[in-house]
């Protein structure tokens, strides 16, 4: 899936190294620096592995620390790379101010997905009439899932490139879940792109080889995939569903009617 020549070289991803906080920059009693992950801007992560999976509830930080990273690579926040400008309003990030970045070698490719604002990614796009960099069909003439593919086919791997992907499995069915990780594995291979993904999805963070790390809300920790929740929830309900939804009505409050 090579797109790109460049140089030989030896430095291969991950090129995003290290994320560290810059102190005097952290405002403890301000959101995001009051959700636990962030607290006193304590967190130091190391990104050891070309594809890292960020995991945890909503609300834990995992989304907030993505786009932090986003911000300081110089991409749109609603969507897309430095070369997007649109929707302005939403291109500061509070964590990102505070947000040291360590990198071997720096690079400037890449693209932050956002699953809740590639409606108006597409829009953009249709807008600045580019669609034929997107495979040459507007993104909002196909399904949701068709128009990610799409979008994933025509704008990773070229070049050294870090792509930050917030939830990408909101767009996509359990088939296409698997075909998307195959699109990275090939990439990842080629040792040119690094990934660093916010997910729900077990599919996903069953990536081999990946790092994964778990916002527990309390602290950022790595873990394997079978340490998680997600995984231990889809488990339990593939082992046995009857039983999950009988003892999950069991505990819904019965409706006794006007009184």
């Amino acid at each position: 899936m090579a797109r790109y020549s460049s140089k030989p070289s030896s430095l291969t991803a991950p090129f995003l190294k290290s994320l560290s906080f810059i102190e005097e920059r952290v405002k403890p009693k301000e959101f995001p620096f009051n959700i636990p992950a962030f607290r006193g801007g304590k967190l130091e992560l190391e990104f050891e592995k070309p594809v890292t999976i960020v995991v945890g509830e909503n609300g834990t930080g995992k989304s907030t620390l993505l786009e932090g990273i986003a911000s300081q690579c110089g991409f749109n926040l609603s969507g897309g790379n430095r070369n997007h400008a649109y929707d302005g309003d939403h291109n500061t990030s509070p964590l990102g101010n505070a947000m040291r970045l360590g990198w071997l070698p720096k690079v400037t490719r890449g693209f932050f997905l956002r699953a809740e604002s590639f409606f108006n990614f597409g829009r953009y796009v249709d807008a600045v009439g580019a669609q034929e960099s997107y495979g040459g069909k507007s993104l909002h003439a196909q399904s949701h899932g068709e128009s990610f593919m799409a979008w994933a086919e025509s704008r990773f791997g070229y070049g050294r490139g870090v792509y930050i992907l917030d939830e990408p499995e909101a767009a996509l069915s359990m088939q296409r879940q698997f075909a998307f990780l195959k699109i990275i594995r090939a990439l990842e291979l080629e040792g040119e792109s690094q990934f660093i993904i916010a997910t729900h999805s077990p599919i996903m963070m069953a990536y081999p080889g990946a790092q994964l790390l778990l916002f527990d809300g309390k602290v950022v920790r790595e873990v394997t995939l079978s340490e998680t929740p997600h995984y231990r929830i889809m488990r339990d309900f593939m082992n046995n569903p009857a039983i999950m939804m009988e003892r999950l009505f069991e505990e819904t409050p019965k409706d006794d009617g006007d009184l």
